[in-house]
């Protein structure tokens, strides 16, 4: 606080000097402004502090404070210049030292907290709302310096609506990086066939990843339009949606405050029966992936031995870090509106990303109540509505089959291949799973920080110990402090392992070029698409160059539609399958799938792919 004071004023007028500090003081908490002060006076960040007075600081007696303070400049007025430099820098050392002690606490709970140094005092900012946000202001804590008033005024301004209102304007800022990147166009050698993408560019530029999944089909038909001329038309009928919807989701959370999300779902089409497709719960969905996922949803069915159409929905929910009475708000908010939609003969909803057990029970709850009946449209929760007893499990252990059958027509077995899986959800977990029973060994799983690897491989044991992190919201580095041969990589993927095959279950666009490098030098020669679309037009030019054999997802994933497509032949017999049954239909499913696409290929003259080398 002495530099505060003017030089020459010391020691001139104890009684105006008083008042200087004072007023000195005051003008300093006022303004403050947006940032919280980290010390002022002492606290028990250090045991020392509570004996030692800091020099400059309030005593914590008020009747001695004016005392104290007179006392103090006198001394200093008799020190000499150099005596006096000393002293100013005392204070420093102790703010560094309490600086240091706060970033080593919070520094991990509180992303957005930086400390800098303003006008010669320490100080704590917000990263988010210097950018994005409004001034802020704190409330006069007495202790700031102390570790629970540091704490308090932290958790304060995390749960503030100016802090809330700069986190929703950056995730704006976010997507709209997003959307506006350019979309990367395939040259095509039929120009009948590029005349769809043209078409499809100029009716929706900005929709980056439906652009993407309808190149990609333009891409893999591109023979079969060179021949029958009059696909055009039907692909460009095809490409469009027989509706749209948008809607609002009005919720209120567990403090009372209400928020708006957006909800989506696109039938995209029904000339083979009552469209089937799932719901996801993303921050980042919107039209154009809710579009991309309803496209690749229509021809996953088209293919698979059922009659049904194609449609996808959700909204920018985000249900990470929400209680169940806030999780179960919204979705009945969402059903409000969507449920007139939903019906056997019109719409059948399942689980996608974000939408899980919980989930949809909350909203077939609320459908049952709006509609005033029980149709059993839904699929997905293993409760007294679905039929079979492996619908969870279907997709992931559709993959694995399939990844069997493309192995079998090699001549190669999967037992004893290393494979690469990504993701740390319900899919990746029971492809996991149904990889060891296989006799497989899979080596890694990942989340959105990293990835890890253990190079003895899973067991049922280890996947346990898994599934145990992830209730428990655990983090996967915690897996290493157990199994001592694993590793978990921060900010990394998975896909520089050594490795036979890999299942990518994460989430779109998830393998880009340089990943797709990685992922050939490895060793890989086979992908099978666990998640729609992972990899990006780049890597699948990279990995169809290096002869690696790509298993699409509208193929690979149709034990998800088997699974459904049993469960609502089933529902009106109230019958439960035994797992050995579901598998043996579901095994059954995924052959046909295979074999139609083998015999689609050989049709219109598309080669059998095959890997140049395979690995030992």
């Amino acid at each position: 606080m002495l530099m505060l004071l003017p030089g020459g004023g010391l020691g001139m007028n104890p009684t105006m000097d008083d008042m200087n500090l004072i007023q000195a003081q005051r003008h300093l908490v006022r303004d403050i402004g947006e940032e919280i002060d980290l010390e002022i006076g002492p606290g028990d960040d250090d045991p020392s502090f509570a004996n030692t007075p800091l020099l400059g600081g309030p005593s914590q007696e008020p009747s001695a404070e004016e005392q104290g303070e007179s006392k103090q400049m006198s001394m200093v007025s008799e020190i000499p210049n150099a005596d006096q430099d000393i002293l100013k820098a005392q204070p420093a050392k102790r703010k560094k030292k309490v600086v240091k002690r706060w970033r080593e606490e919070w520094a991990d709970t509180y992303k957005w907290a930086y400390v800098d140094v303003k006008e010669g005092t320490a100080r704590i900012f917000c990263s988010v709302c210097k950018e994005y946000g409004r001034k802020h202001r704190r409330n006069p804590y007495g202790n700031e310096g102390s570790r629970n008033m540091q704490m308090s005024a932290l958790e304060e301004h995390n749960n503030s609506l100016l802090h809330k209102e700069a986190l929703r304007l950056q995730m704006a800022s976010k997507d709209k990086i997003v959307v506006d990147k350019p979309i990367y166009v395939k040259a095509l050698m039929s120009k009948t066939a590029g005349s769809i993408i043209e078409a499809a560019l100029k009716r929706d530029p900005h929709e980056a990843e439906f652009i993407q999944s309808v190149q990609e089909a333009v891409h893999a038909l591109e023979r079969v339009i060179a021949k029958n001329p009059h696909y055009v038309n039907i692909m460009e009928r095809l490409l469009e949606p027989e509706r749209m919807i948008i809607f609002r989701v009005p919720w209120v959370d567990d403090r009372g405050e209400t928020h708006v999300n957006r909800g989506f779902r696109v039938h995209f089409n029904q000339a083979l029966g009552p469209c089937r497709g799932g719901i996801r719960f993303h921050p980042k969905m919107n039209l154009s992936v809710a579009k991309f996922l309803g496209f690749q949803q229509t021809l996953k069915n088209a293919l698979s031995p059922y009659k049904l159409g194609g449609a996808a929905g959700g909204s920018d929910f985000d249900p990470k870090g929400k209680s169940d009475n806030e999780i179960m708000r919204f979705c009945q908010s969402f059903m409000n509106e969507i449920y007139r939609y939903f019906g056997t003969d019109k719409d059948l909803p399942s689980e996608e990303m974000g939408v899980g057990i919980r989930e949809m029970g909350f909203l077939f709850g609320q459908y049952r109540r709006l509609a005033g009946n029980f149709q059993g449209s839904f699929t997905g929760p293993r409760i007294f509505w679905s039929g079979s007893s492996l619908r969870t499990e279907a997709t992931a252990y559709g993959l694995v089959f399939f990844a069997r059958l493309i192995l079998a027509e090699l001549n190669k077995d999967v037992k004893g291949l290393r494979c690469v899986v990504s993701g740390y959800g319900k899919i990746a977990m029971h492809v996991l799973e149904k990889l060891v029973a296989v006799g497989a060994l899979p080596i890694t799983v990942s989340d959105s920080k990293g990835y890890l690897v253990d190079e003895d491989g899973f067991d049922y044991m280890k996947i346990s110990f898994l599934r145990d992190l992830k209730s428990q919201q655990r983090s996967l580095r915690d897996y290493s402090k157990t199994y001592a041969r694993s590793k978990y990589y921060d900010e990394a993927k998975p896909w520089n392992e050594r490795c036979d095959f890999a299942i990518p279950c994460g989430s779109q666009n998830e393998i880009d070029q340089a990943d797709a490098i990685n992922l050939v030098n490895s060793g890989c020669r086979i992908l099978v698409e666990g998640s729609n679309m992972p990899c990006t037009p780049e890597a699948v030019d990279v990995l169809k160059k290096a002869n690696v054999i790509i298993a699409p997802a509208m193929a690979a994933g149709a034990g998800g539609v088997v699974a459904g497509e049993i469960e609502l032949n089933h529902e009106c017999n109230v019958m439960h399958w035994s797992p050995e049954d579901f598998e043996s239909k579901l095994q059954e499913a995924m052959k046909q799938t295979f074999h139609r696409a083998l015999k689609a290929a050989d049709d219109f003259g598309y080669q059998k792919e095959s890997p140049e080398v395979w690995p030992r």
